[in-house]
């Protein structure tokens, strides 16, 4: 019969574990489990996670609880990371230049230069005379509209206008003239009179070209060179819309300048280095490899970096218990993105793209409690009625990851697990001889939803179904377009909360993307995100634990975890791959399993090849 056993991987996102009988050396697989995992990894916190998928191996193994006989723990050392974003650039107005308003319900099309005027002026304007009209809320369409037509039947050059209400169509649609006008102009009753503005409305599926180009402004305003320096935030904040107004006030003023972001102090076993974070991501990595191996890692005190640093340390030593100054960080990936950030002294809440800088930092220790664990376990489980079981810490992670890695139908050694997690990815190199060489370096799953939340200024639960689905757009009740192109049909109408909007497919359902953002700008986001990330990361772990750093030394890389049941982040990391010649994709642990459950797996199969070499 052979005696019941199941092996248990802790991991920072989610616990497996792998049932199956053992006969001397024969191992026969009867079932696996997932669940989240409880707590930080390597910590008594674990225990509900851990029993939670035993008893799910064992139900779909179809076995009860009280014939287990041994568990097997994997020697689970914590690993915590953080994430910092430092926001590098900063624009600053200290008068209204750009007007807050619905940039998708514009009326009429082309660009219109004039001087604002309010709409109750507007029969005072004099033939000849070129004008923004200003239109407060409350004012009806057919109103507007009339007292339109007769200013321009009298000579009035009305080169635009800027409503209030949400009628920009309407009053267009009425014009005898067609001029360009923007609506829902949120804060109306203060929008400057007596300054020249400028109106740009685009044809519908094109945007803005003239107030969305620096030189498009300086042209229109007749600003020299240092006031086109200055308002070249304002075009930058109104790319890629359908329609605009900006106001020229004399004693505005707009700047961008740069914020202090803080500096890191980067010590290495032979060198240290102070860079500031300012510099941007390439500096950055480029200080880290110049002092590595990296031994620790530090942020000035009072900003993002210097906090970040300072809580992953002391969250580290919680779990270890030993003093925070004795924690070191281990890794750091910096990653240049844009941020949304709204204008400061703006009228009505316009952002511009801010340089940023993400930071994500990983510490490790090698002294988890994983004894006290797997007898925190072994209490719980007796307690539950497996009142022989024993719980063992089976082996070191990585090499157990490698046993369950190549089960995968088609791999042979030398081969590369890469483990794409949450907070981390992690390496592993099997190599001919036996030996296992591993690295571990910060950033993963969480840092690129961390990218895509702040790129496309959403919140985080919309960021990670943006991450995980195709994206395609609701054109009617009845199809969709898809991110590819293709359409697809459905049999039954769509919700009406995702009509006309764009719509992660996730699995369950359609979910709405409270954004203005195209389908292509979204993808985009979203590829860049993970190509930062992952991409970047799985080249840099291969090449520290490559013969002579040499990737074309590496037969098979198998990618393991979450990310690795991503839709398109295998496909991103083969390609990257391809021109040297390694056979990278998903790994299929035991033929059936696929990316999961491979260090589960080899603790169980580590077990029965013991008891081969002890024969």
């Amino acid at each position: 019969m052979g005696e019941l056993v199941v092996g248990v991987d802790i991991g920072n996102s989610t616990t497996e574990a792998c049932a199956a009988r053992l006969a001397g050396a024969e191992v026969e697989f009867l079932g696996s489990g997932l669940v989240p995992t409880t707590g930080i990894k390597g910590t008594t916190a674990n225990v509900d996670g851990v029993e939670a998928a035993v008893r799910a191996a064992l139900r779909t193994s179809g076995v009860q609880l009280n014939r287990l006989k041994r568990v097997f723990v994997n020697e689970a050392t914590p690993v915590i990371s953080g994430l910092a974003m430092e926001t590098i650039t900063e624009t600053l107005i200290t008068e209204s230049t750009m007007i807050g308003h619905d940039p998708r319900t514009p009326g009429g099309a082309g660009l219109g230069v004039g001087r604002t005027v309010a709409f109750a002026e507007l029969d005072e304007c004099s033939p000849g005379a070129e004008v923004i009209v200003v239109v407060p809320l409350g004012v009806d369409f057919a109103v507007v509209s009339k007292a339109l037509n007769a200013a321009l039947e009298r000579g009035v050059g009305i080169r635009g206008a800027v409503l209030g209400n949400d009628d920009a169509v309407l009053v267009a649609n009425r014009t005898s003239r067609p001029i360009p006008i923007v609506d829902e102009v949120r804060l109306v009753e203060s929008v400057p009179l007596g300054m020249t503005a400028a109106v740009e409305v685009a044809a519908p599926g094109r945007t803005i070209r003239t107030l969305s180009n620096a030189y498009g402004l300086a042209t229109v305003f007749g600003l020299d060179a240092d006031q086109t320096r200055a308002v070249s935030p304002v075009a930058r904040a109104l790319t890629g819309i359908r329609s605009a107004v900006v106001v020229r006030t004399p004693s505005g003023d707009v700047s961008d300048r740069r914020i202090p972001a803080g500096a890191l102090e980067l010590q290495g076993s032979s060198a240290r280095l102070r860079i500031d974070v300012g510099e941007g991501a390439e500096a950055i990595m480029a200080a880290v490899g110049r002092v590595a191996p990296l031994e620790d890692a530090s942020g000035e005190a009072g900003t993002n970096v210097g906090g970040m640093l300072a809580s992953v340390k002391q969250n580290m030593g919680d779990v270890s218990g030993v003093g925070s100054a004795e924690v070191r960080i281990g890794d750091l990936l910096a990653v240049d993105t844009f941020v949304p950030q709204e204008v400061r002294g703006g009228l009505a809440g316009e952002v511009a793209l801010e340089n940023a800088v993400a930071l994500a930092a990983m510490v490790r220790t090698s002294h988890g409690p994983m004894q006290q664990v797997a007898d925190a376990v072994a209490a719980r489980l007796r307690r539950e009625g497996a009142q022989d079981v024993e719980v063992l810490i089976g082996g070191v992670e990585a090499e157990m990851a490698t046993r369950g890695a190549l089960t995968t139908p088609g791999t042979d050694r030398p081969l590369v697990v890469l483990d794409l997690g949450g907070g981390s990815t992690d390496a592993a190199l099997a190599s001919r001889d036996g030996s296992i060489t591993t690295v571990h370096v910060a950033g993963a799953g969480d840092l690129v939803t961390r990218l895509i939340a702040a790129e496309l200024g959403v919140e985080r639960d919309v960021a990670e179904e943006i991450k995980q689905s195709p994206l395609a757009k609701a054109e009617s009740f009845f199809h969709l377009r898809l991110e590819d192109g293709t359409v697809l049909f459905s049999a039954e109408p769509l919700p009406p909360e995702v009509f006309a909007r764009v719509v992660a497919m996730a699995p369950e359902a359609l979910v709405p993307i409270p954004t203005r953002h195209s389908v292509d700008r979204i993808r985009d986001v979203r590829r860049t995100a993970k190509h930062r990330v992952f991409v970047v990361n799985a080249l840099r772990a291969l090449k520290q634990v490559a013969p002579y750093r040499d990737l074309r030394q590496i037969g098979f890389v198998v990618l393991l975890g979450g990310s690795a049941l991503d839709f398109e982040i295998p496909e991103l990391i083969a390609g990257a791959l391809a021109p040297y010649g390694v056979v990278c994709g998903t790994g299929n642990v035991r033929g059936s399993e696929g990316p999961r459950n491979a260090v589960a797996s080899g603790l169980v199969m580590a077990q029965a090849e013991s008891v081969r070499e002890v024969a």
